[in-house]
């Protein structure tokens, strides 16, 4: 018998073992805990963003930009590509930036008809507070597992990512 507590997954586990004891639920455990951890992990993320003036999207597209490297400037299709989102999405998303003075839209120089998406000076300065108050939180948020653990965990959850993009 295990001397962990319990926690939410568990309870369900229970509640389903008793309701259906002929159904295998194991795989509802780790997929379970890993949607529990992203809903909880993104609230204690959002926290450290509104301490910036910015939303979970807006810091990934800051981001994205910064870690781009300079000149901090990347095609909208370039964007949205690495943050999973549609066009349409994005087109909404940069004029928001825009008009918080993050970003600006910059004509193309090898394509007179597309606009490029920079950091404006004021954007970099924001990301890059905002950027390492996230990374302080996120040891905060690691802290609770040992090196040796978390090391384990990391390499199991890049198998799992790895299964689900084939």
């Amino acid at each position: 018998m295990s001397t962990q507590q319990a926690d939410a997954v568990d309870i369900i586990l229970g509640q389903w073992h008793k309701e259906r004891p002929d159904l295998d639920v194991s795989p509802m455990g780790p997929i379970g805990r890993i949607r529990r951890c992203a809903v909880l992990l993104q609230r204690k993320m959002d926290v450290t963003f509104a301490e910036f003036g910015m939303t979970s999207w807006e810091f990934d597209v800051l981001a994205t930009l910064r870690r781009s490297g300079a000149p901090y400037c990347l095609a909208p299709t370039a964007l949205f590509s690495s943050l999973m989102i549609t066009s349409g999405t994005m087109t909404h998303r940069l004029k928001g930036l825009e008009a918080s003075g993050w970003i600006e839209r910059l004509p193309s120089t090898s394509d007179a008809r597309s606009m490029l998406v920079q950091l404006s000076s004021t954007g970099l300065q924001l990301i890059d507070k905002a950027v390492e108050a996230h990374v302080a939180n996120e040891h905060r948020i690691l802290a609770a597992i040992d090196a040796v653990q978390l090391k384990e965990l990391d390499a199991r959850m890049a198998e799992l990512l790895r299964a689900l993009e084939e």
